[in-house]
């Protein structure tokens, strides 16, 4: 299947690691011309170094860009459209918040929730929506949480902010589908990464188990009897973003391994 993503302009951000760092790399894979972004510049470089290595996609560039700022987000658009040209798929990825049940968290910490994994969603649409609208068209992905079909127990943050993430692709994907810019919402399940390596260290810390004991627990839970790969997940957004889906807009997908039981 072509996916029609050569020499595409796409954005990934939150993506020195981890799956964004995965999605990025299955982009650089299909030829597209990807800008990368987080907080981290030596991480950024690193990346994009091996993602350059591996795939021979010499298109791969990388800006700092802290997703609570505004003006940082204006200011990696701008330099994706100077480097890569107008934006074609823009991404959008953020660190997760903080781990904890609802008397753990202070308003500062509701805050920060808001802004990183909800604020900055709009903002990086924002700036990217009149490229696209020039263009005719374009692709929005938003990385969230199986939370949006099933909540989570002791991350009662990203519980409230993820499902505000397909609020928000859904009411983007009908004003915006005029415009034939399709707006979709992809959550992860249990993937192999840094961050469910950190959650199940927190949940040892509390149950007083060790973290593979943890780690062996989830797996039971899962019908597939395995983690997921950031591969497995990165693909089917890059499926979501690309040429080939031209119809599949305002939805909401989960790639867990058929650990969710939720409609």
């Amino acid at each position: 299947m072509d996916l029609k993503l050569k020499a595409k302009s796409v954005i990934v951000t939150a993506a020195s690691k981890g799956l964004g760092k995965a999605t990025a790399l299955e982009f650089a894979k299909e030829g597209a011309h990807v800008l990368i972004s987080s907080r981290d510049a030596s991480a950024l470089k690193k990346s994009a170094d091996e993602i350059i290595k591996e795939t021979g996609n010499e298109q791969v560039h990388y800006t700092v860009c802290d997703m609570k700022k505004p003006e940082d987000i204006k200011a990696m658009v701008e330099y994706a459209v100077s480097v890569n040209g107008p934006i074609d798929v823009l991404v959008n990825n953020a660190g997760g918040p903080p781990a904890g049940t609802f008397s753990d968290m202070t308003d500062e910490e509701w805050y920060h929730a808001f802004e990183l994994n909800l604020l900055s969603f709009v903002r990086t649409t924002r700036e990217v929506i009149p490229h696209m609208k020039k263009q005719g068209g374009g692709h929005i992905v938003n990385l969230a949480s199986s939370s949006i079909k099933q909540s989570i127990d002791n991350l009662i943050l990203s519980n409230t902010m993820r499902p505000g993430i397909v609020g928000l692709a859904k009411s983007l994907a009908r004003e915006l589908a005029p415009n034939n810019i399709l707006v979709n919402t992809v959550g992860p399940g249990t993937i192999e990464t840094d961050r469910i390596q950190e959650l199940n260290e927190k949940r040892a810390e509390k149950s007083g188990k060790s973290a593979d004991e943890v780690k062996q627990e989830a797996i039971k839970q899962i019908p597939m009897k395995r983690y997921g790969e950031p591969v497995e997940f990165a693909r089917a957004i890059v499926f979501l973003a690309s040429g080939a889906n031209t119809y599949i807009t305002g939805q909401s997908l989960i790639v867990e391994g058929g650990a969710v039981k939720a409609l």
